[in-house]
């Protein structure tokens, strides 16, 4: 450099641009003039680098300073995990030459492929081999996680990247990603990402997005891999929180959606951070469902047979501990003062009607909204009522919507009039056969129709059927302990021997536009007929199930 200056009298060189500055400039320096100095894990990147600047090849002396870095890197640093992470994380300041070189490639690599051995000895170490018996003993979180959660998230995003092509485990790259998470998420100002005033996110905000959003494209997406619910959760609150993409809340949710029946209800109170908002974010827990159904709906259509019809049924359990859910979430959302009623219906009817046995949570719902919400015009409140079944209700369910006042009249009069539709049909002995025999006849297939749509319409007939005997398990439990009830009521003195079917009898007799000519004479009958009805009642029951 001196020889090529143009001023033979110079004496002063300005090194512009030095990969590690005059710290690295010094070691080189010493190398030059024998001084002794130790080459680590910390200074063997800047000093590749600088030596790559400095020209110092083989072709000025032997052993120069880039073939003794290079040594060291393929002799030390390259069979070590724990160096190579070292190695990367000092790498930040220098990436473009050191990606130029392949420093980051070959710690990247060399990370991963220690890994792999690393999961390979400790699972020939837990393997207790007793008698030609092998079992694989219960594993622990890999020594590297912690090591890992170092890395910037562009270079953990490489090194992640490459162990799933090399062959790690994808339950230690979950562990991996949530170490990552704890590290780096814990510090977001959540008063600072609720200001709805911010119009400029700052850098640090910016950055927590990235992670976000990285965590979240590194998931495994083996169908055998398992992430945590309770990880999951957490992932999709941060990425509302720092306002992530949507395709990345949309994967969360996705993901979620395959197992949102082991899903409890505290997972699914997400807080609401838009200003004037409810306080719950319902959106995303509607957009969840639609998932879920669109899963159901998809395993549906690729069963070829029957048997994934059968009451017990995987897809079938599913769906039903999902509508019990969702009226529990209804019920806990249903009192926030600032929730619209075009959200709340959009939960209720989101669900197909088999989602629900008995529509008992749902009435409990809609009456907390009802309650939570008494400036609720009387039309609205006719449009939110008339997705209760009142069929579907139970006998306590029925007790109180009969005395409830926020309930409007219509739905009152539904209730009592299908209460004494049901009391009479206990008092007849008829439990449901017209409904049978109108769904089995129904439920014939159609010469005009193609097997596909005979299939499928055999398949909505049969789990209408399934429905339908559902809810007669819980009429029947009724009516056993209506049965005990009357034979109590019978057993005490006439005068005072007035039962809830009597009362209820009476009550529902008062209104008179269900009330025949005979409607007196009716009751008297019901007494009459008690003992002798019970014991039909009884054998009709259980030749249901």
């Amino acid at each position: 450099m001196v020889a090529d200056a143009k001023d033979s009298n110079i004496s002063k060189i300005e090194l512009l641009n030095l990969p590690g500055g005059a710290w690295t400039f010094e070691l080189a320096a010493k190398f030059c003039y024998g001084m002794n100095f130790e080459i680590t894990a910390s200074n063997v990147a800047h000093l590749r680098c600088a030596a790559e600047f400095l020209e110092m090849t083989e072709d000025y002396c032997e052993e120069n300073l880039i073939a003794r870095t290079e040594t060291y890197l393929d002799q030390v640093v390259v069979q070590s995990l724990e160096k190579s992470v070292q190695v990367l994380s000092a790498c930040e300041t220098i990436v473009p030459i050191a990606e130029e070189l392949g420093i980051l490639n070959r710690c990247v690599n060399a990370i991963a492929v220690n890994a792999c051995k690393e999961q390979l000895v400790s699972g020939l170490a837990r393997l207790d081999c007793d008698g030609g018996y092998v079992e694989l003993k219960g594993g622990c979180v890999e020594w590297w996680v912690e090591d890992l959660s170092g890395l910037r998230i562009d270079f953990y995003h490489r090194v992640v990247s490459t162990m799933g092509r090399t062959g790690v485990r994808s339950d230690s790259i979950v562990a991996s990603l949530m170490h990552y998470a704890q590290v780096s998420l814990k510090g977001i100002d959540k008063q600072q990402i609720r200001n709805p005033a911010r119009t400029n996110p700052g850098a640090i905000e910016n950055g927590q997005r990235a992670i976000v959003e990285t965590l979240v494209s590194l998931l495994p997406t083996e169908k055998g891999s398992s992430i945590p619910l309770s990880f999951l959760f957490g992932m999709l609150r941060m990425a509302i929180m720092v306002d992530a993409a949507l395709a990345c809340r949309l994967e969360i949710e996705r993901r979620i959606s395959f197992r949102l029946e082991m899903v409890s209800l505290d997972d699914l109170l997400i807080p609401s951070i838009q200003a004037g908002d409810s306080l719950f974010d319902v959106d995303t827990v509607h957009r969840i469902l639609v998932h879920f159904l669109h899963r159901i709906e998809e395993e549906e259509n690729d069963d070829c047979g029957y048997e994934s019809e059968d009451i017990g049924s995987p897809s079938h359990g599913s769906v039903l501990k999902v509508g019990r859910l969702v009226d529990a979430y209804l019920a806990e959302i249903a009192p926030d003062p600032y929730l619209s009623l075009q959200a709340f219906i959009a939960m209720v009817e989101i669900l197909p009607d088999y989602a629900r046995v008995v529509d008992d949570g749902l009435y409990r719902a809609v009456d907390i909204y009802l309650k939570a919400h008494p400036m609720l015009p009387e039309h609205e409140c006719k449009k939110l009522c008339k997705y209760v079944d009142c069929q579907k209700l139970s006998q306590e369910a029925c007790n109180h919507a009969a005395q409830n006042d926020r309930l409007p009249v219509q739905m009152t009069v539904r209730v009592l009039y299908f209460e004494q539709l049901r009391l009479k049909n206990t008092v007849s002995g008829s439990s449901g056969d017209g409904f049978f025999s109108q769904k089995i006849s129904s439920g014939v297939p159609s010469a005009a129709m193609s097997p596909r749509d005979n299939y499928a319409s055999l398949r909505r007939e049969n789990r209408e059927l399934k429905l339908e005997i559902s809810r007669m398990r819980v009429r029947l439990s009724e009516l056993e302990k209506e049965q005990v009830f009357m034979k109590q009521g019978m057993m005490g003195k006439s005068g005072n021997g007035k039962t809830f079917l009597t009362s209820l009898s009476r009550g529902i007799g008062r209104i008179g536009m269900f009330n025949g000519p005979g409607g007196g004479k009716q009751q008297k009958s019901v007494r009459k007929s008690r003992v002798s009805e019970s014991k039909t009642g009884r054998s009709q029951r259980y030749s249901v199930s």
